[in-house]
């Protein structure tokens, strides 16, 4: 059980620099739905959407290849450090040098709607610079990771965040105040100001990712210029099928978005994006979760491989994962009427606009339940250096994404791309637990995580459908599945809190 508090440790570090980074993004949501129309709200979507693709190109798959070889090259940690800095470093150069020259090219194809917008050259702009900052700073995050220093990396994490949010807040009601009450300063402002501009929020993003580079000049100053091109080619044999997975997986992420804006007629587009994405952000409380298990297990489950017991630990490490994205679905689920009020719109038929999505947030959390449960299996591939099914299992997860997007988009909008979200990831968890058990098995208590997961399907059910989303009825259901679990699992509980 040892491992197993180390672990828990590491993750509630993580877990509440998460929450704390994901909630100050989440106060935002009900600013931007409110500020920006449903149209608006749909451009800044896409362009997270493609950001989020584009970060997963220019990372190439180093972070978890920098974890993977630390392992295997304990004595030569430096080598390993420079070789998967250096690589990004390259990436992101040729990709900076190639974006900028075709930056209009870039915006006119990306832009929804039948009328050009000219600030969407400035937008893709804003965007490259953030993508170099950002593919800058993911091995020197990952160095802080396997070294252990999570309040380090919490630290600089939430600092990010807080620049973020902090000029946000200063361009959209700062400014506009001192402009209004004429304050010192007001005419210089009121000379370039551009009220309710959506590319602030992009500005902004810039400011934060400048930021937390400088915060991290103490890693990158511990970077040294030698390169092992010996070591470089095996890397890149293990990163290849983890980038096109890392690929293939935000495609899964994103790729609905964009399709929206692109396969529905202009106008509904945006809305329907909209609309879509400002209900994907009541999801985001179960995201936090996964994310925070993410950052810690990657590093512990790579130290931890060597022991005799690791298959156990990993067992029990997904029992209590599973439990956990359970308590937290159902638990969402039954108080959905209070977290609809963090998209309120400008008015009462914008806010009915936006709340019309609320049907699909069952079906994204569930996604999501999914989701974490791959990540939580994929551990197997990236242990044994079978990483090429990675490629296959995320690959047949984008296909499916990709083709289902296109069939039904046209016909059923943002509620197909939920079920299909849904889909692809139950394939891929299936898919990743079937051929985990073929290679590198471990003994994963099956029956009862199924058990788990289809009773929080029940109760989600009971209480979204049956008692339409009644507060009371929907926690009463919540309680009584939190306490058949703390019955059911009251031994491992006791020996995990070492209580008697």
């Amino acid at each position: 059980m040892s491992a197993i508090k180390k672990f828990a440790g590491q993750t509630a570090i993580y877990g509440f620099t998460t929450v704390i980074t994901r909630f100050l993004n989440f106060f935002l949501t009900p600013i931007y739905v409110g500020l920006y129309s449903p149209k608006v709200y749909g451009i800044f979507s896409v362009m997270y959407s493609w950001a989020s693709m584009l970060n997963a190109v220019l990372a190439f798959g180093m972070e978890t290849t920098y974890f993977r070889y630390l392992n295997k090259y304990e004595n030569d940690k430096q080598k390993v450090y420079n070789n998967t800095f250096f690589t990004i470093f390259m990436l992101a150069l040729i990709f900076l040098l190639f974006s900028v020259l075709f930056v209009d090219d870039i915006a006119a194809w990306m832009q929804m709607g039948d009328v050009y917008d000219p600030d969407y050259a400035r937008y893709i702009n804003y965007f490259i610079y953030i993508l170099v900052l950002d593919a800058l700073a993911v091995i020197p995050f990952a160095k802080l990771r396997a070294d252990g220093k999570p309040i380090r990396y919490s630290f600089i994490k939430v600092l990010n965040i807080l620049t973020f949010v902090g000029f946000n807040i200063l361009f959209i009601f700062i400014l506009p105040l001192i402009i209004k009450e004429n304050w010192y300063g007001a005419e210089f402002i009121s000379s370039w100001y551009r009220d309710s501009w959506v590319g602030y929020v992009f500005i902004s993003n810039l400011i934060a990712s400048l930021i937390t580079l400088l915060l991290l000049l103490p890693e990158l100053f511990k970077l040294t210029f030698s390169y092992d091109f010996k070591l470089l080619k095996e890397m890149f044999i293990y990163s290849l099928p983890i980038l096109i997975a890392n690929i293939s997986f935000i495609i899964n992420e994103n790729i609905d978005k964009v399709f929206l804006g692109k396969l529905l007629p202009p106008g509904i587009s945006d809305q329907e994006v909209g609309i879509y994405a400002a209900c994907c952000k009541i999801a985001i409380f179960l995201s936090i979760f996964i994310n925070a298990f993410r950052l810690g297990a990657e590093p512990f489950f790579f130290s931890h491989a060597k022991n005799k017991n690791s298959g156990e630990t990993y067992a029990k490490i997904m029992n209590y994962f599973v439990i956990a994205v359970c308590l937290i679905f159902v638990f969402l689920v039954a108080n959905i009427e209070l977290l609809k009020y963090f998209i309120k719109g400008k008015d009462a038929a914008e806010q009915a606009m936006y709340w019309s999505g609320l049907k699909i947030v069952p079906i994204l959390l569930f996604a999501y339940v999914s989701l974490g449960i791959y990540i939580n299996l994929s551990i197997w591939y990236k242990l044994s250096d079978q990483t090429r099914y990675g490629l296959y299992i995320s690959g047949i997860g984008a296909i499916l994404t990709i083709i289902l997007n296109l069939i039904f988009i046209p016909q059923y909008g943002y509620l197909a791309s939920a079920w299909i979200s849904l889909t692809a990831y139950t394939v891929m968890m299936v898919l990743s637990y079937i051929w985990g058990q073929r290679n590198y098995p471990i003994p994963y208590n099956l029956k009862r995580n199924l058990v788990y997961l289809l009773s929080s399907l029940c109760i989600v059910f009971v209480a979204f459908v049956v008692f339409d989303r009644n507060l009371l009825i929907g926690n009463a259901l919540f309680l009584i599945f939190a306490g058949t679990i703390i019955f059911i699992e009251r031994k491992e509980l006791k020996a995990i809190f070492g209580l008697k």
